[in-house]
């Protein structure tokens, strides 16, 4: 039986997802986005709430092509609205699409949203050494100043604590603690 960080639950879901994505380095833009989204929909939620809705997001939300998702208008809210494989909260809908209008800005400004975000982090994954989880704090200097840029930039739903949670999930922050069999896989070392 594998050791896990103690946040896991038994879902083969969540477990798969610990085992196999989260603390993982990501560069790829449309898989970032993709983070970018889902973490603001957990606000105010658990992340295993949204996980278990992560394929009916990407159905609704055309596989998370920011692109096409920046193009969403009024109609296309209101038939979110009424997709129950998502979360259909008004205001997280929105800022999905507000967000992907500010990802393609940003996207163009950098040219890509991977050399953009992980600067906050010096491009490097910071690679802590927690021994359990309540030491992995909510937020860092570097989610605040993340937070703090994005919000200048006019993204919604991206506080320091969703930045954090993004920052772990894409792998600019390896919190898997010490106990955990995945914090010295060789993949999270990238």
């Amino acid at each position: 039986m594998s050791v896990r960080c103690a946040w896991v639950n038994e879902d083969p879901l969540y477990m798969d997802y610990h085992d196999h994505e989260w603390g993982v380095p990501v560069h790829d833009d449309q898989k970032l986005f993709e983070l970018l989204l889902l973490e603001g929909a957990q606000a105010g939620l658990s992340w295993y709430t949204v996980l278990k809705k992560r394929e009916g997001y990407r159905r609704a939300f055309d596989g998370f092509d920011p692109d096409k998702v920046a193009e969403y208008d009024q109609d296309k809210v209101e038939e979110l609205m009424e997709d129950g494989g998502i979360i259909r909260n008004r205001l997280k809908i929105q800022s999905a699409i507000t967000n992907a209008q500010n990802f393609l800005k940003v996207r163009e400004e950098f040219g890509s949203f991977d050399a953009y975000i992980w600067q906050f982090v010096g491009g490097i994954p910071i690679r802590n050494h927690w021994r359990n989880k309540s030491e992995v704090p909510a937020t860092t200097t570097q989610s605040d100043a993340m937070s703090k840029d994005l919000k200048r930039r006019g993204f919604k739903f991206v506080g320091s604590t969703i930045c954090y949670a993004f920052m772990q999930a894409s792998g600019m922050v390896n919190d898997h603690t010490l106990d955990c069999e995945f914090m010295i896989r060789e993949d999270f070392r990238k």
